[in-house]
């Protein structure tokens, strides 16, 4: 089973940076994906970004491109969401997600963390 921790959201003026870390525990034998989605007062939760941990593989909404970057350390099985130029309409509960294939499929996400920016 695996366990996330995450860490890094706040409060930021239009125009800042938040980063986001989320760490992975437990007992678990490969991780395959991990990302964040987020999820806006009334919205449904969204994909934010996504990364294989084999490989570079990305996966960006378009929203965020060119603003947001992912990236991961998988000796500490930790993904990194770095958001830059944030905007008041990326304000929502940001969660962390695992995707986990052996032995068998699980979907694991995080409590989540709360990312408000203000104009």
């Amino acid at each position: 089973q695996v366990q996330l921790v995450e860490s890094g959201g706040g409060s930021v003026q239009a125009g800042g940076s938040l980063r986001l870390s989320c760490a992975a525990s437990g007992r678990f034998s490969i991780i395959s994906i991990m990302g964040w989605y987020r999820q806006a007062p009334g919205k449904q939760r969204e994909l934010v970004a996504t990364m294989a941990t084999s490989g570079s593989a990305t996966n960006y909404a378009d929203s965020v491109k060119g603003r947001f970057t992912i990236s991961r350390d998988n000796a500490k099985n930790t993904v990194y969401l770095q958001m830059n130029s944030l905007k008041p309409e990326d304000t929502a509960v940001y969660y962390c997600y695992v995707l986990t294939l052996v032995p068998r499929r699980i979907d694991t996400w995080g409590l989540g963390t709360q990312v408000t920016v203000s104009s």
